[in-house]
Parts: C-alpha cells; structure tokens; sequence
C-alpha cells in the first residue's frame, strides 16, 4: 500500500524513492504538473525545488514567469512544512505571499527552504500553545543556475490546531 510518511523518508536518501515522490507530487498536485518542478534535494529540515528553463514556464520575453516563481516559493515552503509538521495535527493554509524580484530568469531556478528544529518550537510549537492561530513568515530565495539572485519571497502560512478550527456543518 502507498504510504506516504515512508515515501518521504526513504526520498530523503534514494533517488529512486525521490523520483517516486516527485512523480507522486505530480499526480497530487496536478496544478503543479505543467511547470514541471521537481524536488531535487530533501532532508529533514531542507528542501531544495527545480523550476525548469522550458516554454511552460515564460513570459512574453522568455524569462521565467513571475507567477510561476511565486508558485514555486508556495509549494517548496508549503511542502517541507508539511513533511516536517505532518497533516493530522495542524491546519495549514497560506494567508499571503510576497515576492521582490531581482534578476530576470533565463535559465534553470531552484527554490531553497531551509529550517530547524527550534525554528518550528519557536515559531509554531510553542506559540499555539497560547494562542488558536499563528502565522508564521517563510522567507524563500530563488537563484539560477549560474548564482543570480532571482528572487525572494516571503510566504506567511497560518498554522492551527485542527481540533480548534470551525467548520461549518
């Protein structure tokens, strides 16, 4: 049977099972599957994201699609957040997303998020402790291949404990 903590963790050391899970995000995610992203470095508290250089994902000059850099930021934040919190404790939604873009793309881009332990205590752990929502700031930078610079976001994702949301019956 396909379980999907399992897939995560041996994606972390086999490429086998990372092709797998980017397969799987594919079919998951099917909003995603045009761009073509795939994960190309995953670790416990690191995730590393490929936007292909390739006609699904210009602009009108050929460059990288703003939209699809924004996109990009979104699910590498969102899936390591995920793979490190889990999906049965916490609710999580994104409630904004701001990007500054510094050089334009004309090649390869990878998205990196990288966090910690005490990250996740600090910011998320403990504070819902206290309060019913947090909202937490991601800050994501994207650089091609050759080094630029491209972009840094900034994703706030809202956490909640599931058994405090609302939901209408």
């Amino acid at each position: 049977m396909f379980e999907a903590t399992k897939i995560l963790e041996k994606a972390k050391h086999s490429s086998f099972y990372l092709r797998l899970l980017n397969w799987s995000l594919n079919r998951m995610i099917p909003f995603n599957k045009p761009h073509g992203f795939k994960i190309i470095e995953l670790g416990d508290y690191r995730l590393k994201a490929l936007m292909p250089y390739r006609r699904s994902n210009f602009n009108h000059i050929r460059g990288l699609h703003a939209c699809g850099l924004a996109t990009i930021s979104e699910f590498t934040t969102g899936f390591l957040l995920l793979s490190v919190l889990g999906m049965k404790k916490y609710r999580i939604i994104m409630q904004r997303l701001e990007m500054n873009y510094h050089y334009q793309g004309k090649m390869a881009a990878t998205a990196e998020f990288v966090i910690s332990k005490e990250w996740i205590e600090e910011k998320i752990v403990k504070p819902l402790q206290s309060q019913e929502a947090v909202v937490v700031p991601c800050e994501i930078k994207i650089h091609d291949e050759k080094g630029n610079h491209l972009t840094t976001g900034l994703v706030y994702w809202q956490f909640k404990d599931w058994t405090k949301v609302k939901t209408k019956a």
